[in-house]
């Protein structure tokens, strides 16, 4: 029983911490300006949805720990312990993304990002890397998200991403 409670607890907290990222959110679109823009919809209107989300969302787990906990809840995937390679790797391409980012450009840091991560990702499933033609299909996986994400944010969406190449297409 005693660990029950304490489960049901723990799920409130991540209910309540739901709810205040939520309304740390909504206190940040405070701070944007609501000015119209195109179709009537402000800077400020995602922010405001997202925060509303977040903040319904974290209201509905607290009220279902509160009525006896997440049920149908399947057991915890993964080891005992953290798998330390793992996070090692994951942690090595996000750190490389954010120093690369502008020397290598928005598509190759990615890239590289995806890569490591998948790497990390695999080792802690306890499955083969893959070698050189797992790194080949890796790079060529990372590259076919984050090259079309780069045209859509810069080419239709006019938003600078850092750029290998002057014409904006790399």
């Amino acid at each position: 029983m005693h660990d029950l409670q304490a489960a049901q607890r723990h799920q409130i907290f991540i209910g309540a911490g739901a709810v205040l990222v939520g309304a740390l959110l909504a206190a940040g679109a405070v701070a944007i300006p609501s000015a119209a823009g195109y179709a009537g919809v402000g800077p400020n209107f995602l922010p405001w949805v997202v925060a509303a989300v977040l903040m319904v969302c974290g209201l509905w787990l607290i009220d279902q720990a509160r009525r006896g906990g997440w049920r149908d809840m399947e057991p915890a995937s993964g080891g005992a312990r953290g798998d330390w390679r793992a996070l090692a790797w994951v942690a090595a391409g996000v750190a490389a993304n954010a120093a690369l980012i502008t020397v290598l450009g928005f598509i190759l840091s990615c890239t590289l990002c995806f890569m490591l991560a998948v790497r990390g990702l695999r080792g802690a499933e306890g499955k083969p890397q893959g070698g050189s033609r797992g790194l080949v299909l890796d790079f060529v996986t990372g590259f076919l998200i984050a090259a079309p994400a780069f045209w859509l944010f810069t080419k239709v969406l006019a938003i600078n991403l850092p750029g290998l190449t002057s014409g904006g297409w790399l």
